[in-house]
């Protein structure tokens, strides 16, 4: 039997990030075919206080690899945000991916009720059982940076839609 929250996890992260590439795609081809800068995409924002495109993915990607290897009781691999286009962006979700399909269901044996903290000895930590950081902490910020990224490129005429977003499942 495959333990619960890999099942509700890794599957989930997999196919929301395979959506994110193909909507990337989808954005970098708008971008030739109407003569855009790339950069104008990558930099733009739903608001002037938001993260850009660039770094909604940045941290769409840092959750899914978090939440997935903190449930797995493993060290969170570190990655630099040094991605500067489409193509850095296509490569740094391979890599999360790639991440992923490292991990396997007996890692989160126990996960459900395993302590979770984040920002250890610092005044924003915060503890959660594995069960609460994965549904109330980690999926709301992935799914709130996935769609962010959607609705940026969506704002600026990427034609893309619901099953863009969704991905393949």
């Amino acid at each position: 039997m495959t333990n619960a929250l890999y099942a509700s996890s890794i599957p989930l992260f997999q196919q929301m990030l395979g959506g994110l590439k193909g909507v990337l795609a989808k954005a970098e081809a708008h971008a030739v075919a109407k003569n855009i800068d790339p950069n104008a995409l990558l930099q733009a924002r739903l608001y002037p206080d938001m993260f850009p495109l660039l770094k909604q993915v940045q941290v769409a990607t840092d959750f899914a690899k978090g939440v997935a290897h903190r449930l797995a009781g493993v060290e969170v691999p570190k990655m630099e945000d040094a991605e500067l286009t489409f193509a850095d962006l296509q490569a740094r979700i391979d890599k999360v991916l790639a991440l992923m399909d490292g991990l396997d269901a007996a890692q989160f044996e126990g996960a459900a009720t395993r302590e979770i903290v984040t920002q250890a000895g610092t005044p924003k930590e915060k503890r959660f059982t594995g069960q609460s950081y994965l549904v109330n902490y980690g999926l709301p910020h992935f799914f709130f940076h996935t769609t962010t990224a959607y609705d940026i490129l969506r704002h600026n005429g990427v034609e893309v839609g619901k099953r863009d977003y969704i991905g393949t499942y």
